[in-house]
C-alpha cells in the first residue's frame, strides 16, 4: 500500500494532538524560535529566528507535497498550548519504511510525558494504519538526551554512521535506532502504553 501524504491526518489521545503543520503555524512557533535557539543545537537544520523558521516550515511542506514527509504541529491538550513539531520523513514505499524525527519541544514541555504520547500515536499510526515494516530514528551521537528518550520508548540501537553528514558545526556522527512492526505489535506497544502519563 502506497501512502498518500496529501491526505489530512490528525492523531490524538487525551494528552496530545498532532495536526498537519501549515505555513500559518509560524506565529505559534515563533516564541520557541526566537527565545529558545538551543532547541536546534544538534539539528541538521535550524529553525532559530523568524527567517529560519519560515524556511524550515516551507521545506517541510514542500517535502509533504512530494510525498517524502508528513510534518505535524504538536499541541499539549493539558494546557491547550502549541508545544513544538515533529514529522515522518524519508518515506520509502519500495522498502515500506519511514523515519520519525525533526522532533522538538519548547522547554516547558520537555520531560512532561508529552513526547511519549506523541511517539505512541505516531508509531501506532505507522505500524497499524499504514502497515509499515520499520520505523527508523536518527540522532546526533552527542545528543544523549534524545538518544535516552528514543531508547525509553523501545527503540533498538543499531549502530553509528561515522561522519555521515554535514552539520552547522562541522561533521556529525549519527546514531541509528529502529522499531520493527512485529516488535511493536508483540511487546513494545504495550510497554509504551504502560509508560504514558495522562
Amino acid at each position: 500500500m502506497k501512502i498518500d501524504f496529501k491526505q489530512s491526518i490528525t492523531l490524538e489521545n487525551n494528552r496530545a494532538m498532532l495536526r498537519p503543520l501549515n505555513i500559518e503555524d509560524i506565529e505559534a512557533l515563533l516564541i520557541f524560535s526566537e527565545n529558545e535557539p538551543e532547541l536546534w543545537t544538534y539539528s541538521l537544520v535550524s529553525a532559530a529566528g523568524r527567517e529560519n523558521l519560515k524556511s524550515y516550515i516551507e521545506r517541510a511542506l514542500e517535502d509533504r507535497k512530494a510525498n517524502k514527509s508528513y510534518p505535524f504541529l504538536i499541541i499539549d491538550k493539558q494546557t491547550g498550548e502549541v508545544a513544538g513539531s515533529t514529522r515522518f520523513y524519508d518515506y520509502q514505499p519500495v522498502h515500506n519504511t519511514v523515519q520519525l524525527g525533526y522532533t522538538w519541544y519548547g522547554k516547558k514541555f520537555q520531560r512532561t510525558g508529552l513526547n511519549r504520547n506523541c511517539k505512541y500515536l505516531m508509531l501506532s499510526h505507522a505500524f497499524e494504519t499504514w502497515q509499515l515494516d520499520r520505523v527508523e530514528f536518527r540522532a546526533d551521537y552527542n545528543n544523549k538526551r534524545s538518544i535516552t528518550a528514543m531508547k525509553s520508548i523501545g527503540c533498538i540501537e543499531e549502530g553509528v554512521l561515522r561522519s555521515n553528514c554535514a552539520s552547522p558545526t562541522g561533521r556529525r556522527d549519527s546514531i541509528i535506532l529502529s522499531i520493527l512492526k512485529n516488535e511493536w505489535l508483540d511487546e513494545k506497544k504495550l510497554a509504551l502504553e504502560n509508560k504514558l502519563k495522562p
